[in-house]
């Protein structure tokens, strides 16, 4: 069964970061889809499971923003 979590991600300022962001967090085991925007700064991710919040952090950060 698939579960949504929504993250507020703060420094996205174009559709050049929300990629660097979907990519990153879809790397993450079990992530099945990752919508981001720039606008609102939420980013919402479908996985087959719970997903550890540290590894979201670290996958945000290594994009180069951060979880608000």
């Amino acid at each position: 069964m698939s579960e949504q979590s929504t993250y507020t991600v703060t420094g996205m300022t174009c559709g050049h970061c929300e990629a660097s962001v979907r990519e990153e967090i879809g790397e993450i085991a079990g992530v099945q889809s990752v919508e981001a925007s720039h606008e609102t700064g939420r980013v919402v991710v479908t996985s087959d499971g719970p997903l550890d919040p540290a590894a979201v952090a670290a996958a945000v950060e290594e994009a180069g923003y951060a979880l608000a």
